[in-house]
């Protein structure tokens, strides 16, 4: 038993304080958004231009920016509901980002968001996109 105390453990953020930041995957970009519990709402934050494991250099420096409790990737389909090939590509990135960086990551029903990113003018739909997503996740918690 050694006399050097056990260090403190981090308090633990309380739930209505808690950050999120969201991706609108894509091959080529991703869009990004950052918001929180407490305000619900999203910020858009610059899209990320890199395709492959190139695009988890910048993931990693989002997170290590904005620290985030958890993070939430759109899933794109169908209208019907049916998956398709970026269903899949959207799955594995939300599994590739549990594994990488250890956070919870939240799958949410992304059917619409770039359609309606395009509606209100945005600048970057990508980005937009993340917001509509992330919004849409804020807005169902408890």
């Amino acid at each position: 038993m050694s006399g050097t105390p056990a260090p403190a453990a981090a308090p633990a953020v309380p739930a209505h304080f808690q950050s999120f930041l969201a991706f609108d995957f894509g091959l080529k970009r991703t869009g990004v958004a950052v918001g929180n519990k407490m305000l619900r709402t999203a910020t858009p934050q610059e899209t990320i231009r890199a395709e492959g494991d190139a695009r988890f250099t910048h993931v990693a420096q989002r997170i290590k920016d904005w620290q985030p409790d958890a993070l939430v990737v759109g899933v794109p389909y169908h209208p019907d509901g049916a998956a398709h090939e970026n269903t899949a590509r959207a799955l594995k990135f939300a599994r590739q980002l549990r594994g990488r960086f250890g956070l919870q990551v939240f799958e949410v029903d992304e059917r619409y968001s770039t359609t309606e990113a395009h509606s209100t003018g945005a600048r970057d739909a990508d980005a937009a996109s993340a917001c509509i997503i992330l919004e849409q996740f804020l807005r169902n918690l408890p």
